[in-house]
Parts: C-alpha cells; sequence; structure tokens
C-alpha cells in the first residue's frame, strides 16, 4: 500500500465542495445500479477499497457489511463520510445516516459513479488504481518529499 496518503489524479482535485452526480442519478450507469439493488455488498467492497486508499479490501468490507445484515447502514455511511471529506462534498441531499439507512443502494451507486467521475475505477481495486495512476503520462501521482533535519 505505498502512496496511500497521496493524491493519486488531477481529476481528484477538480469541483471540491459538491457532487458531480445526483442521489437519483442511477441510470448514469444501470450495470452499477443493478449490482447496488441486488448484492450492495460488492459495491460497497469496491468503493470502501479505493476510499480506504487500499487499507481496507473490497472482500472485507462486503464481508462485513454482509455480516451486519441490517445495521450496516452504520458501517458504510462511515466510507461515505471518508468520501466526503477527501473531496470536501457536502452531505447532500441530507445527513449520511438518512440517505445509508433508507436508501443504501442509492447511496453506493452515487458514491460510485463519484469515484469514477473522478479518475478511479473501483471495479479493479486500489492497487491496480494506485498502478495505473502511476504510469500516467506527466505522473499525476505526487511522490512525497523528504526532507532532511537541519539542527
Amino acid at each position: 500500500m505505498p502512496f496511500s496518503n497521496q493524491k493519486l489524479s488531477p481529476l481528484a482535485e477538480t469541483s471540491p465542495g459538491q457532487w458531480t452526480t445526483g442521489l437519483f442519478n442511477c441510470r448514469e450507469d444501470v450495470p452499477t445500479s443493478f449490482v447496488a439493488c441486488f448484492c450492495p455488498c460488492v459495491t460497497f467492497g469496491q468503493n470502501a477499497e479505493i476510499i480506504s486508499r487500499g487499507k481496507t479490501s473490497c472482500c472485507k468490507a462486503g464481508l462485513i457489511s454482509t455480516l451486519l445484515l441490517g445495521f450496516a447502514c452504520f458501517y458504510t455511511l462511515r466510507y461515505r463520510a471518508k468520501l466526503r471529506g477527501h473531496h470536501s462534498l457536502p452531505p447532500a441531499p441530507c445527513g449520511d445516516c438518512l440517505v445509508h439507512t433508507f436508501g443504501l443502494p442509492l447511496a453506493l451507486c452515487q458514491e460510485h459513479r463519484e469515484l469514477k467521475n473522478r479518475g478511479f475505477d473501483p471495479i479493479i481495486g486500489w492497487a491496480a488504481n494506485a498502478d495505473k495512476m502511476m504510469h500516467q503520462p506527466g505522473g499525476a501521482m505526487k511522490v512525497p518529499t523528504i526532507s532532511a533535519m537541519i539542527r
């Protein structure tokens, strides 16, 4: 998980403060909407791996959300809050808890589209996204600089 604290894409810095897609715009990505409705643990796992910068695997996040059954919204909403924090997004159209409690498939689809619109592909996972960004022309990934301590 190298570079886990790095911003990966110039797209990740576009339009801070606003969602690129609405909560009810599921028709923009029908396959993801279908998966989120009938197997939300898969969509959540993919999103969580990207949002956590690879610290949580897709399988682990999906499994935990499945095991929590009716209480999964309390686990999944944390990742929505992290996504909002990464990109300075407002809690729209209402608070994260309400969105994940009463519209979990809608929220997962919106988060998945948001990640895609910001240059990530949740389906391929964190490692493949990091590798893809590292090998882009112009080097979109910023490698940290280490400064020496001077006394």
